[in-house]
């Protein structure tokens, strides 16, 4: 297939759309189901990099979620804990533990579920039955992955009436050195970015503290390389294997940190005893679910426990969780991971970063204030690598 042709560009009014190749070759994906969009397609293409780039980087079957051409989540196939588990809404799920595309999946679609409501998928290794039925279950656009087996295709097809968008692409393909985009008329060129992001970049330590764990490299590499296919400025909080707050498309480096931490907190709000107790109707569906957690964790414009409103989604009322249980909860939660596309260039951004558990941070450096955000490091004995490489994205 030399070229596809979309219902639409990125809105209904902007057609005709398709995408091809411009030397005339054969496209490197081939549609096995449904017909994507323009922004499916930018979808599935920013993400298959993405975790191609994981995998390569830790030797994992990696997967992740997107939404609007940014990751809400990026994750390492490694197996989850009982109280993630139920937070993901996966610990019915028989065999999981035995197979790590799914618990990556799991993982990454589990950690910003209201941002990966209608996500599209990409996972790195060649989609089985399992990880299928676990994508079956929730609210999506499509996936991509470089083959599926016959079983999961199957269960893949049934989703949304049988338009499920199900993308194959070649694993070999390797597209050309230089890449072209028009803007107003005006064409644009630059070299790929094919930086390599692996352990040997965290080599560059300039806090007193220079103890760098494998475990919080192996984390640095999840945040940096998901940064590298996030809508720039962005701040990427990482945590066991798995990118679990994403502040992306900030003008802001501050507010990238803060949106990024927020998301962070309630995804460790999410396994509090409390929250996972939550008494829910049998009949509210997943995305409401979501929400419903959401406020009870942030408080947002509904008071979910409040008389007259708890009845819509509980079975009993509920007690609400406190302030003083969020701060004493999340004061627990320690040796995150934090990296930033571009540099810090305040010490705001680590005080930031060290109300949400944040120990060891990947930036480039270069900002005339780096002093100050490595003796705001020092003051709090955390670990900070200078990578010299900004990553944006756009």
């Amino acid at each position: 297939m030399k070229e596809f042709e979309l219902k639409y560009g990125c809105n209904p009014n902007q057609k005709p759309a398709k995408i091809y190749m411009t030397d005339g070759s054969e496209l490197p994906v081939t549609i096995l189901n449904g017909r994507p969009g323009y922004i499916n397609f930018l979808d599935a293409l920013n993400s298959y990099q993405l975790v191609k780039e994981l995998k390569a980087a830790t030797g994992l079957p990696c997967a992740t979620s997107f939404k609007h051409v940014s990751p809400t989540s990026a994750a390492v196939g490694l197996p989850l804990p009982e109280e993630l588990k139920k937070a993901c809404f996966v610990e019915d799920v028989k065999g999981l533990d035995e197979n790590p595309l799914a618990c990556a999946y799991a993982r990454a679609r589990g950690t910003d579920r209201m941002c990966s409501f209608g996500d599209w998928v990409a996972l790195s290794d060649p989609c089985d039955a399992l990880t299928a039925s676990l994508i079956a279950r929730e609210v999506s656009d499509g996936v991509i992955a470089p083959g599926y087996s016959e079983e999961a295709l199957e269960i893949l097809k049934t989703k949304r009436k049988g338009s499920y968008n199900v993308v194959a692409i070649d694993p070999d393909y390797v597209p050309a050195q230089q890449e072209e985009k028009q803007v107003y008329g005006v064409t644009f060129q630059q070299g790929r970015n094919n930086f390599k992001i692996d352990g040997e970049l965290l080599n560059h330590i300039v806090t007193q503290n220079k103890d760098l764990p494998e475990g919080a490299k192996r984390d640095l590499i999840v945040s940096l390389i998901t940064l590298k296919y996030t809508q720039s400025n962005s701040v990427c909080f990482a945590y066991e294997g798995q990118a679990i707050g994403v502040g992306a498309g900030q003008q802001s480096r501050i507010h990238c940190t803060r949106l990024a931490g927020s998301k962070a907190d309630t995804w460790f709000l999410r396994q509090h005893p409390k929250t996972l107790a939550l008494p829910f109707k049998p009949d509210l569906g997943r995305p409401n679910r979501d929400n419903v957690i959401d406020g009870y964790i942030n408080g947002n414009e509904e008071d979910v426990c409040a008389e007259g409103i708890w009845q819509n989604y509980f079975t009993q009322r509920p007690e609400p969780l406190t302030e003083e249980e969020k701060r004493e909860f999340l004061a627990a939660r320690q040796n995150v991971s934090l990296g930033s596309d571009a540099f810090f260039p305040f010490p705001d951004n680590i005080k930031r970063a060290l109300k949400s558990g944040v120990r060891y941070v990947a930036q480039p450096g270069g900002s005339i204030r780096d002093d100050l955000v490595i003796e705001e490091c020092d003051k709090n004995d955390m670990v900070m690598a200078f990578t010299g490489m900004r990553l944006f994205h756009h």
